[in-house]
This record gives structure tokens, C-alpha cells and sequence, in this order.
């Protein structure tokens, strides 16, 4: 064989292939400038939104002075990392809340003025002066949750700081994907996500409730770490007099036949039994009837505008409450 001839077709076939695969990403970003995909949006906001961290306890943060559309909905960074208005660092007269969470606290898919975080300042301005910081972000397990309230909400010196549990903030503390660059190729983002749900239906693997149940056998190390993680933030508030509850929020699929009381019965005793105060908002959400009613959308069980009011009524009493 013509060896020039050979090394010739290879190369028309790798420019093919590019051609084709820049022609893909323009398709599919034209596709999706008109259609809302959950998991493309949380790439978009891996790469626009978020930064690595110098804390591998902590492993991504906020880029600072950021901005995106997600989920059709704003996302505002201000200057110190939070989806948030800006805050002096100095405390004024006002009691100080610092909300820690993932990206149920965020406020994924939600308009910023219609997260509960926003909605229950409001609500406890009228019973005595409130602010309350938001440091929810996305992708954050309990030991993230924790390290970075030592690192950055203590200059704040709140009155209290409340932790909103989800059922996966049991997970480890992830490591950084050494492909995360193929994040910013949307087609390549659209058809992962395809090729791995094919797969799950195809190959045995675990159920998504299976996921989150073994999440809380004795063994598991993200557990393990959630537990310390917990105590280490009850010792750091009592250390700094600054009051600690957590919120437990319900993962929205079932209402009706709840898959995970026996998992949120366990965190509730562990937090009971070293006496950090606790609210569970699920039996509260039990009897709503369509329970996607409460979704961002038909493909994302965050939950909504309508869902940050139940939050924000069902957990007001509780937080409102001072020592």
C-alpha cells in the first residue's frame, strides 16, 4: 500500500471529523437556545458559575462578579462568591443568618427574589430586623457546606447559621474530573447524558432510590464525614456563640410514599442525640397530590417558586425562633 497515499485518507478523515463535530456544536447550540435541558444547564453552570477551590474540603466555590442565565432564571454572583446581594463585612443592628446548602438553597431554576432564602427575610423582618446571607451552591455535600463557612462566613460574625439537609448530602466530597474541559462542548454534554441514561436502562445498576439509601449504611465514608462534619460545625457556632440549627428538605419524586424516612430518621437522631436542633419539612409535604407540581421542570425535581413558599412557610416559626 502507497503509504503517502494511506497517510492522506487519514488525514481527510480527521478533517472530516472535525468538520462534522464543529457542525454538531453549532446545531445543538442552536437546538438548545430553544429547548431547556437540566443536565446542559448544570454543565453551563459548572463552567460559568463555578471555580476551582484551594480547599480540596471544599473543592469548587462561586467565581466572584459572575453572571448566567440557568434554567431560564438569572444567576447573580456578587463580589464574595454568593448568590447574593452584597454585605458588609461589619455587622449593623440587624440579627444575621447565614443559610448553608447546596443548590436547593441556591435556588437552582428560581428567580433570586423568590427563593426561600429571600421570602423568609422578608417574613422575619416583620417580627425583628433580619439579614439573612445566602451560601447556597450547587454540587455541595454537608463537609463542603461546613469547610466553607469556616473559610468565608465567619468574618460575618452571624447570630446563627442554619444548614438545609438533602438527602444526598451524604455523598464523598467529589474530585475534580480531569476531562472537565469536555464540559464546554455542548454537543458532547448532550449526547453523554444520552448514552449514559441508555446504559443505566440497559445495564443492571443500582434504582435512584437504592442510590441515596446506600448512602447511609455504617460503612460509607461520606457519611461518615457528614456526621463529623456536623459536629465539627456545632463546636465552630458554640466556639463563636452563634446559635445552629439544620433543616431537613424533602426530595420531591414520592411525596406520598416517602423512600427515605428511615435515612432522614437516621440524620434526625444523630442530630438529636448531640443536640443540634432540627426541623424535618417532609411530613409537611405528605399530602401534596402531584408532587411534579413542585418541580423546576418536567426533567429537574428542584423544587420551584410555589415549593420555596411552602419552605419558607413551614420552616418560618422554626428559624424566626431566637435563644
Amino acid at each position: 500500500m502507497n503509504i503517502k497515499y494511506f497517510d492522506k485518507k487519514i488525514l481527510i478523515l480527521f478533517i472530516t471529523l472535525i468538520i462534522c463535530l464543529l457542525v454538531g456544536e453549532f446545531i445543538i447550540r442552536i437546538y438548545l437556545s430553544h429547548k431547556t435541558i437540566y443536565d446542559i444547564e448544570m454543565s453551563r453552570y459548572s463552567m460559568s458559575i463555578k471555580t476551582d477551590s484551594e480547599n480540596p474540603l471544599i473543592g469548587h466555590v462561586h467565581r466572584p462578579n459572575s453572571s448566567a442565565r440557568l434554567m431560564n432564571v438569572m444567576v447573580n454572583i456578587n463580589s464574595d462568591g454568593l448568590r447574593d446581594r452584597e454585605y458588609a463585612i461589619q455587622k449593623g443592628d440587624k440579627y444575621r443568618i447565614i443559610f448553608l446548602g447546596d443548590s436547593l438553597t441556591l435556588g437552582w431554576g428560581v428567580k433570586q427574589e423568590d427563593v426561600f432564602e429571600n421570602l423568609l427575610e422578608q417574613e422575619i423582618n416583620k417580627i425583628y430586623p433580619t439579614e439573612i446571607i445566602n451560601f447556597g451552591t450547587g454540587n455541595y455535600n454537608t463537609e463542603q457546606e461546613v469547610n466553607l463557612f469556616i473559610e468565608k462566613g465567619l468574618k460575618y460574625k452571624p447570630d446563627k447559621a442554619v444548614l438545609f439537609y438533602f438527602i444526598n448530602d451524604a455523598e464523598k466530597t467529589p474530585k475534580k474530573s480531569t476531562l472537565w474541559f469536555l464540559a464546554h462542548s455542548r454537543l458532547l454534554s448532550f449526547y453523554w447524558s444520552r448514552i449514559h441514561g441508555a446504559i443505566n436502562n440497559i445495564v443492571q445498576s443500582k434504582t435512584f432510590n437504592e442510590y441515596y439509601v446506600d448512602l447511609y449504611r455504617h460503612d460509607q465514608i461520606g457519611w461518615i464525614n457528614t456526621q463529623k462534619a456536623f459536629l465539627q460545625l456545632k463546636d465552630v457556632c458554640r466556639l463563636n456563640n452563634i446559635e445552629l440549627q439544620v433543616v431537613l428538605l424533602p426530595e420531591l419524586h414520592n411525596l406520598k410514599n416517602y423512600p427515605f424516612k428511615k435515612e432522614y430518621n437516621l440524620v434526625a437522631s444523630f442530630l438529636r442525640n448531640n443536640d443540634i436542633a432540627w426541623l424535618d419539612l417532609t411530613p409537611l409535604f405528605e399530602n401534596y397530590e402531584n408532587s411534579m407540581e413542585l418541580w423546576v421542570s418536567l426533567d429537574d425535581a428542584h423544587p420551584n417558586k410555589l415549593a420555596h413558599r411552602m419552605i419558607t412557610e413551614y420552616a418560618l416559626d422554626f428559624i424566626s425562633d431566637k435563644k
